[in-house]
């Protein structure tokens, strides 16, 4: 094996698992982020339906 190779075959195994995780961890951050802005939305509408009842007569 010439020696750029076993350079190669020495590092792509930790680079892949490097990028498994990137795109898990990205993956993770982003369902969390939606969540984060679905729940806001949720308690906005929330506090305006509460307003609204207590405003009318």
């Amino acid at each position: 094996m010439n020696g750029w190779q076993a350079v190669l075959a020495a590092l792509l195994p930790s680079v892949g698992v490097g990028l498994i995780f990137w795109f898990a961890m990205r993956a993770i951050i982003n369902a969390d982020r939606s969540e984060r802005q679905a729940l806001a939305r949720m308690e906005a509408d929330d506090t305006r339906a509460g307003a609204a009842e207590v405003s009318e007569p």
